[in-house]
């Protein structure tokens, strides 16, 4: 991107990508380029290397930050690059931040502080600082049943008020909290579905767009789906979205990405591998998701 990114630029369809890794649990440059410059071409919104779809936690630092690089390279400016920082600590997670952003992304996707269990006081202060200290904007990720604390509605009113705090993925599958937060953020806040499961329903109550795991394979489809969705066609969005559910309930089957991982050779990226402690998806699920994963992609290419 040649401007700096704002809320205007967090609507439609942000694929989440895995890490294609090589045996040597390296990254493969050649399978990210391909990978990234597919999903470019087939319109997305944007595209977001490094959350938990793209095994953060197992990559060493290094690698993370060649990712960032490969990612925007790749994207060549015609997407936002929004890189996920899961760290658990205030300076790793602004440490890695900065790297990513020097690296070329556009945004940093930073998810809430985990394991320590801070309080809603402390979970306000870490963003309000880190956004104080980050080079681009900065978009919250809660992930609620990864993280064991969501942040609480008022908490998230008062963040998308802060100059450098652009949006937010959201992943707390309480809807009753989703409509909380989107009744009370600010206008230069964008709320993003982050679950596939959920995403016509939280589109319906006022996302802007997802951040989608199975976009990466599906890129037309969920831009379909989407577009449905801004134009209110709330009962067709549905009806689209449940000739998905067999796909999603395989695609997460066993821990994202690596059913995914077990099939996307059927888009043009040939490298399964996941990194430890992550192991390859069940032979019965792998087989079942690719018999799924092709009759998904052969609806696509009606879409013209």
């Amino acid at each position: 991107m040649q401007t700096r990114l704002t809320c205007a630029h967090l609507r439609g369809i942000f694929p989440a990508i895995p890490t294609p890794v090589t045996a040597e649990d390296r990254i493969d440059d050649k399978a990210v380029r391909t990978l990234v410059q597919q999903l470019v071409r087939q319109k997305v919104d944007g595209i977001v290397p490094l959350g938990g779809t793209g095994e953060y936690g197992a990559l060493p630092r290094g690698e993370r930050v060649r990712m960032a690089a490969l990612t925007a390279e790749a994207a060549g400016g015609a997407v936002p690059v929004v890189a996920g920082v899961l760290d658990t600590g205030f300076h790793d997670a602004l440490a890695n931040g900065k790297a990513f952003a020097n690296a070329g992304a556009d945004a940093l996707m930073v998810l809430t502080p985990f394991y320590t269990t801070p309080t809603q006081r402390g979970i306000r202060d870490y963003f309000m600082r880190y956004a104080d200290a980050s080079p681009v904007p900065v978009v919250i990720y809660e992930i609620p049943y990864r993280t064991r604390i969501a942040i609480a509605p008022e908490v998230l009113h008062e963040l998308s008020r802060h100059e450098n705090i652009v949006g937010m993925k959201a992943c707390n599958t309480d809807l009753y909290h989703f409509l909380k937060v989107v009744a009370g953020v600010s206008d230069s806040f964008s709320v993003l579905s982050g679950e596939d499961t959920l995403f016509p329903v939280q589109m319906a109550a006022g996302a802007r767009g997802g951040i989608i795991v199975t976009a990466t394979a599906l890129p037309r489809t969920w831009r379909a789906l989407y577009e449905l969705c801004k134009a209110g066609r709330t009962a067709e969005a549905m009806a689209m979205h449940r000739t998905l559910i067999p796909l999603l309930d395989l695609a997460f089957g066993e821990t994202n990405p690596g059913p995914l991982k077990s099939a996307w050779d059927l888009i043009g990226v040939d490298a399964p591998r996941v990194l430890a402690p992550l192991v390859p998806a069940a032979a019965e699920l792998t087989e079942r998701l690719r018999a799924e994963l092709s009759e998904r992609l052969r609806a696509e290419s009606a879409l013209g």
